[in-house]
């Protein structure tokens, strides 16, 4: 936990002395009209351990944070971090529909390449046709980067996920690219989705997706921002059928010492009957 300024200042002016007055090594006192009135070192002593306390409290928010919950940052996990993030992702059409969970393990391999598991993705579905929870699969991420979105004109990422259940195969590809201006994040995701469904994975279909994202960090701990979601559905890879979908919303992220949160709203500008009017997303991490 980090101190208070104001209480290592109070604590500081205790033992402060009341006075400067310094010796030459003659024995003289030296001449003060060279400094400005009340000028005090000491003082100035206090603001320096103030700042070095608040830059460590500052520095001690989460570094693995996820500023976005419907698109990926490029920057990969450190080597040999572990950590444990849980997805919720609530949908609403005319009331509560469904609420699909995923539960993952992210792990940092190289300063360039982590790996993650999701263990289970499930939902409960609120329907008269499929009503309660279902399991759906499991997933296995990787994720390379390439360039720093700080020290590089444009932070570039590859993404790949494979996810197989019961009756369900997915293959998604990822581009990620983002780019930082001190506080302010963006980001962009363009995804690929092939999936097979159904007994024997008769079943297929295909799905490209667009999202833009910012974010501005208001302190060390929070930031705010915005998310946009292009989708654009392919029944049976047929082009004819194709359906265009838009979500737009906005987002925040709180980090702590070691776990953060972020939650993001979205809501329906097009008016597909069959996508939710609204969708909220929770990410909560937490750092082994």
């Amino acid at each position: 936990m980090c101190p208070a300024p104001w209480f290592v200042a109070t604590a500081l002016s205790r033992h402060a002395p009341n006075s400067y007055c310094p010796t030459h090594s003659t024995g003289t006192q030296p001449s003060t009209a060279v400094r400005p009135a009340g000028f005090q070192p000491t003082v100035f002593k206090i603001a320096l351990i103030i700042a070095a306390v608040m830059l460590l409290c500052q520095t001690s928010a989460f570094a693995g944070a996820r500023h976005f919950t419907f698109l990926y940052e490029a920057p990969t996990a450190a080597p040999g971090s572990f950590e444990i993030e849980n997805y919720a992702t609530t949908r609403f059409a005319n009331g509560f529909t469904e609420a699909v969970f995923r539960h993952e393990l992210e792990i940092g391999i190289t300063e360039h390449f982590q790996a993650s598991i999701y263990f289970a993705n499930w939902d409960y579905t609120r329907s008269h046709e499929n009503r309660g929870a279902h399991y759906d699969s499991s997933s296995l991420e990787l994720i390379y980067n390439l360039t720093n979105p700080v020290t590089d004109p444009v932070g570039v990422s590859l993404y790949q996920e494979i996810s197989a259940g019961r009756r369900a195969f997915e293959s998604e590809t990822k581009l990620i690219a983002q780019k930082n201006f001190g506080p302010l994040i963006l980001a962009y995701n363009l995804t690929l989705e092939a999936e097979w469904e159904d007994k024997g994975l008769r079943e297929h279909n295909g799905e490209i997706q667009q999202v833009f994202g910012a974010s501005y960090e208001i302190s060390p701990r929070i930031s705010v921002g915005a998310e946009m979601l292009h989708e654009i559905l392919l029944p049976g890879w047929h082009s004819a059928e194709a359906e265009n979908n838009f979500f737009l919303g906005p987002n925040i992220s709180y980090r702590g010492d070691r776990w953060f949160a972020t939650v993001t709203a979205l809501a329906q500008t097009t008016r597909t009957e069959s996508e939710p009017n609204y969708q909220v997303r929770l990410i909560f991490g937490v750092s082994l």
